[in-house]
């Protein structure tokens, strides 16, 4: 079988097969099925050959030719030592040269490139170092405090007390009213609503209206104009000046819970230890920022990878990351309740995240090869084990990952991937840069 090279990924192998081989084949197989045929009017196993053969031939011919194919085009794949990379386009040979007695086929298809690598050695990189102190705990302790934090009605006593003397509407309070808005005398779509509460000082409302609210108490009215800014979201709106009418039905101060036995309960604590609770902390801080740390180096690296790195894409794997991540965003959107069935989906929108996808798998897959990088068995246990310890039940966490073969093979996919960062931080010019806590946690990954 000739392989012809039409570009410089791309190429061409004739494919022929004897039509005796494949007609002899069909008819052992037609024969075969006849044993077990049945139909109405015949005894099972008596059915002509040429009744079987009519309803089955067609797909038994189509079963054997391509298995007859896939095998021919294996087989020549691995005389040839060619590293496929997508599916072959085969089509039937339709010319003059094609003998008697035989059927020929082109298979067209992609092959892997060749992955230039510059030296790994040029590249250089920060590498942000964030410590974990007892400031870093307190601040996430008074995050804590304030994600549970619960509303009681200002000027009568609780549990908690009665917020103090000050009853009327202050920043840091929940607030319940009812308000109707006009705009030259005409109440608006969205101007009004009935028992909506919300928090001063959040920015939910537009500044004006929080700052008409400030002050007021429980059965105080306020009339007020407020100007919507020109760029505002509401377009009928926008720009315009409405008359508001608010009536103050209810104001709530805010208590935020002790940092006490029972609040580190509520972390997971069962005794309430505190000291416990802190280390606790501490340590999902640590993983956190370990995270955080790595996402932003491994951004660097492949940054850099790409940039010392010449190869060719291979379109195949293109259109293939392009179908894959299309159908992963119309299923996400789905599971979000949008409808997305007749909504299009530009190509060209995925398409540079795409072919930088598929860019760094091939580069990740040269140097894993060429440095034995692969994911050792301990490397994925360590690493299942490590993300097991920021649930309530690891031992469950680590079962759950290893009872599901595409679950774990996603992690072996990580620690790859974690084993060529590290090789590439060795092997490069690094910097240690501290990077504030509020910083590093401030970002995603940039």
């Amino acid at each position: 079988m000739q392989v012809e090279q039409l570009g410089v990924l791309e190429r061409r192998l004739s494919i022929s097969l004897p039509l005796a081989d494949i007609e002899k084949e069909v008819d052992a197989r037609l024969k075969r099925l006849s044993r077990t045929f049945k139909m109405s009017g015949f005894r099972p196993g008596k059915v002509p050959l040429k009744i079987v053969a009519q309803q089955y031939g067609y797909q038994v011919q189509n079963e054997v030719l391509n298995e007859r194919l896939g095998k021919a085009f294996s087989d020549a794949v691995e005389q040839n030592k060619l590293r496929v990379a997508g599916a072959p386009n085969i089509a039937p040979k339709a010319d003059a040269t094609v003998p008697e007695g035989t059927v020929a086929f082109d298979a067209t298809f992609e092959v892997y490139p060749e992955v230039k690598l510059g030296e790994v050695t040029v590249l250089e990189f920060d590498k942000p170092v964030t410590p974990i102190g007892d400031a870093e705990i307190d601040k996430t302790i008074e995050i804590l405090r304030k994600q549970r934090v619960h509303f009681h009605p200002k000027g009568i006593a609780g549990d908690h007390g009665d917020g103090g003397a000050e009853v009327s509407a202050q920043n840091g309070d929940r607030v319940t009213i009812d308000f109707q808005g006009e705009i030259d005398g005409v109440p608006f779509e969205g101007g009004s609503a009935t028992d909506f509460a919300f928090v001063l000082g959040e920015g939910r409302m537009l500044p004006e209206f929080e700052a008409a609210a400030i002050g007021m108490k429980v059965g105080d009215a306020k009339s007020f104009d407020l100007a919507f800014p020109a760029d505002y979201h509401g377009k009928d709106v926008a720009g315009k000046t409405a008359r508001f009418a608010i009536q103050m039905k209810q104001v709530e101060w805010a208590h935020q819970p002790e940092v006490d036995a029972q609040f580190a309960q509520t972390l997971g604590i069962a005794d309430g230890d505190l000291v416990k609770m802190r280390t606790d902390i501490r340590a999902n801080l640590e993983r956190e920022v370990k995270k955080r740390i790595h996402t932003r180096v491994r951004e660097r690296v492949m940054d850099g990878l790409l940039g010392i790195a010449e190869l060719e894409l291979p379109k195949a794997l293109v259109e293939a990351e392009l179908a894959r991540q299309i159908e992963s965003t119309r299923e996400e959107m789905r599971q979000r309740g949008m409808k997305v069935d007749e909504m299009p989906f530009p190509p060209e929108l995925f398409k540079p995240q795409a072919e930088r996808r598929v860019r760094l798998g091939l580069i990740l897959s040269e140097l894993v090869r060429l440095h034995g990088l692969q994911a050792k068995p301990e490397q994925v246990k360590a690493h299942v084990e490590e993300l097991a310890q920021a649930y309530e039940n690891p031992g469950e966490v680590v079962r759950w990952y290893y009872a599901d073969r595409g679950r774990l093979g996603e992690v072996e996919a990580l620690v790859l991937e974690e084993n060529v960062v590290n090789y590439v931080i060795s092997q490069a010019k690094t910097k240690e840069v501290p990077v504030p806590f509020d910083e590093l946690m401030g970002s995603n990954a940039a």
